[in-house]
């Protein structure tokens, strides 16, 4: 489809609060294609609806294994912890320590708006909490331990 401009920090509209999807149609298709087509091109292992300017309650997220759609998600459960570094497609050279739950589970709607629910560890634990917290206005570097780091 389409690569989408990816958001950077100190644009606004990513510290705003994004908002559930009621129905997917075509907008919301297209949106989703170009999010993966957006993610892949910056190879990231995943992408918020925000970090391409729309304030839509939708995630995509690869580690790997294939994409993962999800709509309207909510993290409903999480336990342990993983310190790791992280960086973010929105917050391009850098990257920096964060710590997350080394478990989460997700519940949100498929591309059908069919109700669904995953289990991830350790990266994907990282990924799904990084991408809901854009969901909500956050970004990973106000939960950076230490200085954020230039990539090398």
């Amino acid at each position: 489809m389409a690569i989408r401009n990816i958001r950077t920090i100190g644009d606004e509209v990513l510290n705003k609060r994004c908002k559930e999807v009621k129905e997917v149609n075509e907008r919301i298709e297209e949106l989703i294609e170009d999010m993966l087509d957006t993610m892949y091109e910056a190879d990231g292992v995943g992408l918020a609806a925000p970090q391409v300017g729309v304030l839509k309650r939708i995630v995509t997220i690869d580690i790997g294994d294939g994409p993962i759609i999800m709509i309207n998600p909510e993290v409903v459960e999480t336990s342990g912890e993983q310190t790791g570094v992280e960086g973010c497609l929105s917050v391009p050279g850098k990257h920096g320590t964060v710590t997350r739950p080394n478990y989460a589970k997700v519940v949100f709607y498929d591309e059908n708006m069919e109700k669904c629910e995953l289990e991830g560890t350790e990266l994907l634990a990282r990924a799904i909490c990084h991408e809901c917290d854009h969901l909500d206005g956050k970004l990973y570097v106000d939960k950076v331990e230490g200085e954020l780091e230039d990539n090398e």
